[in-house]
């Protein structure tokens, strides 16, 4: 029994203090990845997050999908999902919860970061105040945990605030920006004339279900009374829930940090009046037994402080997709902004505009400029309005924060400060450290001298030479233009024949189309075209090209619409290689082309999209001469991902035993291997909600054997579902020769690899 007598002193909560050698202050995606980076590579983390669960607006509190430049797969950034540990989450969260449940969403992510030894985590627990060793470095910061009446204390030499608002950078004196600079600070042409403070509001979603007998609904007093007030109200589906549900927004007009509890308030008052008019109105059918599952409690929070850091990203870096030594992740989310009003604006609920591919965001937007000890991660990054439009998304911030992670593991072992990694070669340095956690930086490899692969003899059982993609599938309309989307040899001419349909004798355009930029795919350039007559009935179609690509890029088969033609799909799929379509995608503004208004520096282009699995069939066709782009080489040199080119070794799908075989005239020491295989970048995972066709994703090598030069078992792995696997080896291994032998992941889909690093 504890019994203490009265004190007239004032009594003090239970204090702990933690020395540590990197805080991350924000569990979101963003914070989430930076601690786990920098645990992984042996830095001692703390991770601060102010709720009880990890994942901020991913979080079973909010409720948004994840999202990055994949845009629902709705735009041209081809391969383009986001690696490493954020990419790891999303494979974790597909093969675990297909079908997109937040609460199994919330259990991964905390498995994730309490399997890292090196994390310390406090749940529901505040940063509020800071203490500083100088006036540009942060000595320590405080925080409080309501549920444990505990106050914690914790020193470290490097901070990184993902807090969201900014608790951190803001507490420290760091410059920041709210609202929308002018065209003339930047040159941004779609910047406003006049300085203003508006913001992106805040969303919260409710979830309904039906239920076997009639549930009766009658509204709080605070709800809305008047759905007429929301000018898109005739738009609300008796059925939609959750995130689709992201222009019930609001707050835009007020401050977004202090006012959030005022907003909420807001939404809920819309959320309860939208339910009593799905249930109540007469509007809706079959809504008798339908009940709220579940409200959001949290806001979800798109903008506040944007703080200033030793480079601010702006609309030119997105569009013109500028190039940068510095770079360490990339962008790809259109630049999204919303009406202050939010809900009760009667304009568009979103302006998206798109670059023609994915962009850099270079290393310097996450230092903050003032204070010399603290990375800037999340939404508050160094941007402009314009540019945080489009780099305020999950997905891309998870992958940017991986960045800081490991220059804090950089920053801590040769005990520097983040501006520092900008001199001497060490921003090298880190490019590479993050590519081989599966960074994927644009147009960057891995360096050779990280794989001794690069000094051996590769040898394949088969490689595949893509002459044919068999008639295995069905008859396709060509109601939308599609084109076959194949990476093209620089100066070769290739000729095709496809097996098609004629429902009465009518013309067939075909085109050679590719993109200007080598990397991108916007099939903007038109390099031939030839219509020809067809008699009805089905017929074999040839067809050639004299023209030619000048370097080693993808190129489009382009086949222009006509609904009296169909086309034969087949069932064999290969890594690299898919279909487009001149096709709509509304979630991401997507309207077959882009046309914006003149003068705000936006282009102007199609948008050639794929289809979700299982549709999106490649376009069955004979292909003279074979594509040779899956050559064994392609295991070591330093892509992991179709850039430009596939970047695979893949093996033919005859070959009943496919293997390689690696060899070194010298006895190599080896403590690690590490395979990066095909979950196909392409497919947007969104995380919760939306649902996905498959748990694995098909192009995955699923099983494989390593042996050494005695044909000895080294490692083995049966019913791989992830990106990349590790085989650490404690002691190194000694051989000349490794022999990895695989399976095809399925009979219509080879064997692939893209990548193989020995170190």
């Amino acid at each position: 029994m504890l019994v203490q007598q009265y004190s007239s002193e004032k009594r003090q909560n239970k204090t702990i203090e933690i020395q540590s050698e990197f805080v991350v202050i924000g569990g979101g995606t963003a914070g989430v990845c930076a601690a786990i980076t920098a645990a992984r590579k042996g830095t001692k983390t703390v991770l601060i997050q102010d709720r009880p669960v990890l994942g901020g607006n991913a979080s079973s509190e909010v409720r948004l999908w994840i999202l990055g430049a994949t845009s629902h797969m709705g735009n041209n950034n081809r391969w383009s999902r986001e690696g490493g540990v954020m990419d790891e989450i999303l494979i974790e969260n597909l093969y675990r919860n297909k079908e997109g449940n937040a609460v199994i969403f919330d259990t991964l992510l905390l498995e994730k970061v309490l399997n890292e030894k090196n994390i310390t985590l406090l749940l529901n627990t505040s940063v509020y105040d800071l203490t500083k060793s100088n006036d540009s470095s942060i000595k320590s910061v405080r925080a409080f945990n309501p549920q444990n009446s505990t106050e914690y204390i914790i020193n470290a030499p490097l901070f990184c605030d993902a807090s969201g608002d900014g608790i951190v950078a803001f507490k420290a004196g760091a410059s920041f920006r709210m609202g929308a600079e002018t065209k003339e600070e930047f040159g941004e042409l779609f910047a406003p004339d006049k300085s203003y403070g508006e913001l992106l509001g805040h969303s919260m979603y409710f979830y309904s279900k039906n239920t076997d007998k009639p549930i009766k609904f009658k509204a709080p007093d605070f709800a809305l009374k008047d759905i007429t007030v929301i000018p898109r109200y005739k738009a609300i589906g008796k059925d939609d829930k959750g995130c689709r549900f992201w222009w019930f927004e609001y707050g835009g007009r007020g401050d977004t940090i202090h006012d959030t509890e005022e907003i909420k308030y807001e939404l809920w008052k819309v959320i309860y009046g939208v339910w009593d008019y799905i249930k109540n109105s007469g509007e809706f059918e079959d809504v008798d037994n339908m009940t709220l599952e579940w409200v959001g409690t949290v806001p979800g929070k798109r903008e506040s402080r944007r703080f200033e850091g030793l480079y601010m990203m702006k609309q030119q870096d997105v569009i013109e997709q500028r190039k940068f030594d510095d770079a360490i992740a990339h962008g790809g989310w259109a630049i999204d902004l919303h009406p202050a009003d939010g809900i009760y604006s009667d304009k568009s609920a979103c302006t998206q505009w798109h670059s023609k591919g994915i962009y850099d965001i270079p290393y310097r937007s996450f230092i903050s400029k003032d204070i010399d000890n603290l990375f800037l991660a999340g939404r508050i990054i160094s941007a402009t309005h314009v540019a945080f439009g489009s780099t305020r998304v999950m997905a891309t911030t998870g992958l940017c924060a991986q960045a800081i992670g490991m220059a804090a593991y950089i920053c801590h072992k040769k005990n520097i400060k983040p501006a520092a990694i900008l001199e001497n070669g060490v921003i090298k340095e880190l490019q590479n450290e993050l590519n081989l956690f599966g960074q994927s930086i644009p147009s960057i490899p891995i360096q050779k001298n990280s794989n001794l692969i690069t000094n051996a003899t590769i040898e394949s059982s088969s490689s595949l030479k893509l002459s044919k993609i068999k008639s295995s599938g069905e008859w396709m309309s060509l109601a939308t233009s599609v084109a076959q989307l194949l990476p093209f040899k620089a100066k070769q001419k290739y000729k095709f024949k496809v097996r098609l349909k004629a429902l009465e004798a009518t013309a067939i355009e075909v085109q050679l189309r590719t993109s200007i930029k080598a990397e991108n795919y916007t099939p903007e350039l038109i390099l031939e075209s030839h219509i020809s007559n067809l008699e009805k009935g089905e017929q074999y179609f040839e067809f050639e090209f004299e023209a030619s690509v000048n370097e080693h890029q993808y190129a489009f088969v382009t086949f222009i619409s006509n609904d009296k033609i169909e086309l034969q799909n087949s069932n064999e799929r290969f890594s690299g290689i898919l279909t487009v379509f001149n096709g709509v995608n509304k979630a991401v503004s997507n309207k077959g082309k882009q046309t914006p208004p003149k003068n705000i520096g936006v282009d102007t282009f199609e948008f050639w999209i794929p289809q979700r699995r299982p549709e999106g069939k490649n376009i069955a066709m004979e292909i003279s001469p074979a594509i040779e782009a899956f050559e064994k080489e392609n295991i070591a040199n330093g892509y992991v991902r179709p850039w430009k080119t596939v970047n695979a070794w893949s093996a033919d799908l005859n070959d009943t035993a496919p293997e390689l075989k690696i060899s070194w005239v010298e006895t190599q020491e080896i403590s690690e291997i590490k395979l990066f295989l095909d979950t196909d970048y392409d497919h947007a995972l969104e995380s919760t909600l939306m649902g996905h066709p498959e748990d694995v994703i098909p192009f995955c090598l699923r099983n494989y054997t390593i042996k050494d030069e005695q044909g000895m078992m080294i490692a083995k792995k049966e019913g791989n579902f992830q990106t990349i696997n590790v085989w650490k080896f404690d002691p190194p291994i000694q051989t000349k020769k490794l022999i990895l032998e695989t399976e095809h992941p399925l009979k219509n889909i080879p064997a692939s690899i893209f990548e193989i690093i020995c170190s």
